[in-house]
């Protein structure tokens, strides 16, 4: 079941939610026995092959939801702030949201808590035509950059690459709206903009239809920076835990099926959420389509080493929420440094990855 929420982004609207859910509004969970159901807030308007496919469809489709008996139902937000709402508000009860975001709510007096991580490579990326005399982060001096929207975490990366680059982000680059897709690919091609500042799965869609990019170096000051983190309200989190716990259990033990065959996953994409096919046969659209959910997947599994060798699912060390606490402060997304104690809690991830790799890995491997 798929429905679609959009929220408003006003720090008012954030203010108002850290009232209600300190009175105590809603987690929507509920459990019929030790069946429970939670709402999923997706961070974006639109399904693709991303975190709903590898790790929602999968585990949907691949039995590990109902294993720990869980029914999850999926609404989809206008980005990572309205998914945080959602949550928020009651709507939803868990997002994968951008870290950011969930430092930015916290800072608002909005009683949310990352629980788990997600995509821990860094996935944003500024690219340029093939041709472009545009060659180092500095020649983006004086440059139009294309972002996803004003509001949207490309914004917030391009102003971090100009401003780490040496230029002056107010000054010195022009960010104009382009979009994704084919609306971002005619704004390059055309001329409008200089170059883009999508993230690499939205890059790789694009290059599906034969268009080619070059990119500019990331600098080493976007290591280790977390984007997509589970979050939950600390009033779920009490009241949930177990529930939690398993639903970690089962988005991680998709996660690994998805990064051994990303095929196998993105089918169950296509029978969980048929709207992916957009009318079009499985056959002719998987070969693209799993192009794209394997960048995702590359963003959230170790840079190095087989699936065989991953383990510690959804951990965050201390430096590396470290140097998110810095980006999203440079960023201009919170005025001072977070306390780590109060917008993070691993405690779930033990039981979290208390699952066989093994028989995950094989399950996926024997799969069509």
């Amino acid at each position: 079941m798929k429905r679609s929420l959009r929220l408003g982004v006003s720090a008012a609207a954030l203010t108002a939610l850290a009232v209600l859910s300190a009175c105590g509004g809603g987690s929507s969970s509920s459990a019929k026995g030790d069946r429970a159901t939670l709402d999923l807030a997706v961070a974006s308007a639109v399904l693709a092959p991303k975190e709903e496919v590898a790790t929602h469809a999968v585990g949907d489709a691949e039995g590990y939801l109902s294993e720990e008996k869980l029914k999850v139902d999926v609404i989809n937000t206008n980005g990572s702030v309205a998914a945080v709402q959602a949550v928020a508000s009651g709507s939803a009860d868990i997002t994968a949201a951008d870290a950011g975001a969930i430092l930015a709510a916290r800072e608002k007096g909005v009683p949310v808590k990352a629980i788990g991580g997600l995509v821990r490579n860094w996935p944003w990326r500024m690219a340029v035509r093939p041709d472009s005399d545009i060659r180092t982060p500095a020649d983006l001096k004086g440059k139009k950059i294309g972002v996803i929207s004003l509001a949207s975490g490309s914004a917030i990366y391009a102003r971090a690459y100009a401003n780490d680059a040496g230029l002056d982000a107010a000054e010195d680059i022009e960010l104009l709206p382009a979009g994704v897709g084919a609306q971002a690919l005619a704004a390059l091609e055309d001329g409008r903009v200089d170059a883009l500042a999508l993230y690499t799965q939205a890059y790789t869609t694009i290059e599906n239809t034969g268009a080619e990019f070059r990119y500019l170096d990331n600098s080493d000051a976007f290591e280790g920076i977390r984007s997509l983190t589970f979050a939950v309200t600390e009033k779920t989190l009490k009241e949930k835990r177990d529930v939690l716990t398993r639903y970690l259990r089962a988005a991680y033990k998709a996660l690994l099926f998805s990064a051994v065959n990303p095929e196998a996953a993105m089918r169950d994409g296509y029978q969980v959420f048929p709207q992916l096919l957009t009318g079009k046969k499985a056959d002719d659209r998987v070969a693209d389509d799993t192009k794209t959910l394997n960048a995702w997947i590359r963003t959230a599994v170790p840079a190095t080493g087989e699936p065989e060798s991953f383990e510690d699912w959804g951990a965050i060390s201390e430096e590396e929420w470290t140097r998110t606490v810095a980006y999203t402060r440079t960023s201009g997304q919170i005025t001072q440094d977070a306390k780590l104690t109060e917008a993070w809690d691993d405690s779930l991830l033990k039981g979290a990855n208390d699952f066989d790799s093994a028989a995950v890995i094989e399950k996926a491997k024997a799969a069509e």
